[in-house]
């Protein structure tokens, strides 16, 4: 996953994500560093491949340099590689035969914008699907349009960034949403906190005690009290990402092979993927993405214990969110080390940067994420590819 296209273009990823709240497809959008600039569409379809093989996941290409895009729609990409198509290329009468080629090939065709004019039958019936950014919705207060009154197709809504604008969304007839919605206001200190709803105790007792290195039948004592996280704990311990030789399981076992550092960061893990509100699954998504994310992040010679840091702190980085407590209280309760500490509750320390890229990364401006990267004093290259490589890593985790 080293191809030179990854230090010529800047990446960032969204989520699109369906009715039942489960991620379709990721979205990637591609940003030419230097406008105008020719680009190896070959070498973006490889990397890509890497992550997204014709058999695996869904993902859609949103390529904003138009002599790119126009490459990739005259060749044949993996059928699970969706299209995103602008308004003035579908207008164009030039790639009317590339839509219909690749229409027939069996990958899906997304087209955003209005078109300034009515498209040819046949090329509109090359797209499976429209994309209405939200700003752009002319049914935004009017949910429930007449019945006689259709979409010519069916739509995806973009820019959602709150659960109320994804449940509008839905309400409207989206067949899915592109975007994270994790802008929810902390509205303060909730009756609900982890320190009293009973299906996170028992993790955040186990992080407590991993923290204080307490004795291993003490942790099987506590795990012996919720039998979903004791599941739960082997599914992901025995998952591809983990490569592990041999089959785990017993709790015993898994602590014998993965020691307490890395039982503690996959134990925050199933702290953040542990609500049962659908609607808080795209934030659950978000938050495993950010932890492996940063953890990619890390420098090839950081140890474990940075590297873990990092994880944490993208992993708990929505946790104010989801329990809608903000930090300073709610890590009085859950123990991280102080530059997690530092970085999500008063937004200082060497992890904070790290943090702003991972959000910028969540379907950033390229402008916005080079700024940032150069202020971390990262390379574009090395943030694409750790990109790359989390995207991967969170596929075979949920």
């Amino acid at each position: 996953m080293d191809a030179p296209i990854l230090g010529q273009v800047t990446l960032s990823y969204c989520p699109i994500i369906d009715r039942q709240r489960n991620p379709l497809a990721t979205r990637l959008t591609v940003f030419p560093m230097n406008p105008g600039e020719e680009l190896p569409v070959a070498e973006l379809l490889e990397a890509v491949a890497e992550v997204w093989p014709a058999d695996g996941a869904q993902v859609s290409l949103s390529v904003r340099s138009e002599g790119l895009l126009v490459d990739l729609l005259g060749v044949k990409p993996g059928s699970n590689v969706m299209i995103e198509v602008p308004k003035f290329l579908a207008c164009d009468p030039m790639l009317a035969d590339s839509l219909r080629q690749l229409a027939r090939n069996g990958n899906v065709l997304l087209l955003t914008g209005r078109p300034d004019q009515p498209l040819p039958n046949d090329v509109l019936g090359c797209f499976r699907y429209s994309i209405i950014d939200l700003a752009d919705e002319r049914r935004l207060f009017d949910p429930a349009p007449p019945p006689t009154v259709k979409r010519t197709l069916n739509f995806m809504q973009d820019g959602v960034r709150t659960v109320a604008e994804m449940e509008g969304a839905f309400r409207r007839g989206a067949v899915a949403v592109v975007g994270w919605p994790i802008d929810e206001v902390v509205r303060g200190q909730s009756h609900k906190s982890s320190a009293t709803r009973p299906d996170l105790a028992a993790t955040v007792d186990l992080i407590n005690q991993v923290e204080e290195d307490e004795s291993l039948d003490k942790l099987e004592a506590t795990l012996k009290r919720d039998p979903t996280l004791a599941y739960k704990l082997m599914r992901y311990i025995n998952s591809p990402i983990f490569g592990l030789r041999t089959e785990v399981t017993s709790f015993t076992h898994a602590v014998m092979l993965l020691g307490y550092q890395r039982l503690k960061r996959w134990l925050a893990l199933l702290l953040v993927t542990a609500s049962s509100d659908p609607n808080l699954r795209p934030v659950m998504f978000a938050a495993v993405r950010r932890g492996l994310l940063m953890e990619a992040l890390a420098p090839t010679e950081a140890q474990d214990s940075a590297r873990s840091e990092l994880f944490i702190c993208g992993v708990f980085s929505l946790l104010d969110r989801m329990f809608q407590e903000p930090f300073a209280e709610l890590l009085k309760k859950i123990p991280v080390p102080e530059v997690v500490f530092q970085a999500l509750a008063e937004e200082t320390g060497p992890l904070e940067p790290m943090i702003r890229l991972v959000r910028a990364l969540e379907g950033g401006s390229g402008l916005e994420i080079r700024e940032i990267i150069d202020e971390s004093a990262l390379q574009v290259r090395q943030v694409n590819k750790a990109l790359l490589h989390a995207l991967g890593n969170a596929i075979k985790l949920v």
